[in-house]
């Protein structure tokens, strides 16, 4: 079965940057499961795997623009440092959900100098180009609950 529009896709990865550094890996663990066209993975990625078989293997690389976006600098900002009551040490690399007029954000410390704070609303792996070692494990229909809920259920996806 190829990989289309609502179909249950499970892969095993490497995700490495240009530098060839691995950045994840699904490598002594169960392959990724997620429903295709439903938007549960990065667009370039997906692209990619429509019309792929179970069985293969394939190298892609995505550039941010279809896959974390560009580094946006208006989501890096200083703030002040009693915004963080209640941590008693605020260090770089901490994550924190802070809450914007858009809605909740998750953002990484970047720097912490006297009373001031820089975060960073940005996708840690926003800006960069994606590179991917794929496996496809595992094709087939999805269910028609799978299909209205938007995501995979059972084993590899959602409970509920």
């Amino acid at each position: 079965m190829q990989i289309a529009q609502n179909s249950v896709v499970a892969f095993h990865y490497t995700l490495t940057n240009d530098a060839g550094e691995v950045l994840d890996s699904s490598e002594g663990r169960e392959p990724l499961t997620y429903l295709h066209g439903a938007g549960n993975i990065i667009p370039g990625l997906e692209k990619e795997l429509e019309g792929r078989e179970s069985g293969e293997k394939l190298q892609v690389s995505v550039n941010p623009e279809e896959g974390y976006g560009e580094t946006q600098p208006a989501l890096v900002q200083e703030v002040p440092r009693d915004a963080f009551q209640g941590v008693a040490n605020v260090e770089p690399g901490m994550q924190f959900q802070a809450q914007t007029q858009g809605g909740p954000l998750m953002v990484t410390v970047t720097k912490v100098e006297g009373d001031t704070v820089t975060v960073d609303g940005n996708h840690p792996l926003a800006g960069q180009k994606l590179n991917f070692d794929v496996e496809i494990a595992e094709v087939r229909e999805a269910t028609s609950e799978e299909v209205e809920h938007g995501h995979v259920h059972g084993e590899g996806g959602h409970q509920h």
